[in-house]
């Protein structure tokens, strides 16, 4: 009985050693390389705030954007997010291949820019005020535009084709 309970005893004093220094370990090795998670510069969506895999959110003034979804995680996350955003783009090519490096630019109705950057990949989620809006999207050397009004409750969407790769 004594040597079990002596057992036992030595079991959970190794188990507390061994994770005391696994915790110290891991503190250490954050702290030596300056990294605590994600910031806004960091364009994946390991150590961010958003979590379920959504990518990091961009800023760009006062529009906040996220894109990508190369990943099946990364694709539903942003499909699952997309009723929070007003404004929600699909880039698809031949066979509904997903579609990434799509150059965007959004102009607001006074012909104004208001966003202007690169897909990550096939969704772009958008935080945009009400209004009415011009999407311009560009995948390799074809262009194609469309208008989109963002209501003041809801969502809006559009998807873009493009029939070459």
């Amino acid at each position: 009985m004594k040597t079990e309970r002596k057992q036992r005893r030595i079991v959970a004093a190794a188990l507390c050693a061994a994770l005391t220094l696994g915790l110290a370990g891991g503190a250490y090795a954050q702290q030596a390389s300056d990294t605590t998670g994600g910031s806004t510069a960091d364009q994946s969506s390991a150590g961010n705030d958003n979590g379920g895999g959504l990518p990091q959110i961009q800023q760009q003034g006062d529009v906040s954007y996220v894109s990508g979804g190369v990943g099946l995680d990364e694709s539903k996350a942003l499909q699952h997010a997309q009723s929070q955003w007003p404004l929600s783009l699909r880039f698809t090519g031949p066979g509904s291949d997903f579609l990434a490096d799509v150059h965007v630019r959004v102009v607001d109705a006074h012909g104004s820019d208001v966003l202007g950057t690169t897909s990550r990949g096939p969704y772009m989620l958008v935080k945009l005020r009400p209004g009415r809006y011009t999407v311009h999207a560009q995948y390799k050397d074809h262009d194609q535009t469309k208008s989109v009004t963002v209501p003041a409750k809801g969502t809006a969407k559009a998807a873009f084709y493009w029939t070459t790769q």
